[in-house]
């Protein structure tokens, strides 16, 4: 796969993670630091603010994606991160590509709002 390709196939990836059931939202992968310098080059101009949050890398053994995500608390997260797993394994299959790795991180867990006890 060319680099195109491999852009393509993160962004079909993130587009079909988006909509798993308990997943809220993703975000970019990687330190502080990379991220801060990426938002800075965004912000120069030098790289488009599109870019997939879903990072698609080949190696020997094949494809690895990375992603950060956040989940929905009223949902079980490990329930979650086995659908969203599934949904990667599926979009990879779908392309052709041979998975070497898979990593899903949960950064975030967003709270439904729900009364707090004693709280007016």
């Amino acid at each position: 796969m060319t680099e195109h390709e491999d852009a393509e196939l993160a962004s079909s990836i993130e587009a079909a993670v988006r909509a798993t059931p308990g997943v809220k939202n993703l975000y970019r992968s990687g330190s502080l630091v990379s991220n801060l310098v990426d938002t800075a080059i965004e912000a120069l101009g030098l790289r488009a603010a599109e870019l997939p949050l879903v990072s698609v890398t080949r190696g020997e053994d094949g494809v690895t994606v990375d992603m950060s995500v956040g989940v929905d608390a009223s949902m079980n997260a490990v329930d979650t991160v086995r659908a969203v797993h599934q949904v990667v394994d599926a979009e990879l299959e779908a392309a052709g590509a041979q998975r070497a790795g898979v990593r899903i991180t949960v950064v975030h867990v967003h709270e439904t709002t729900f009364p707090i006890d004693g709280a007016v």
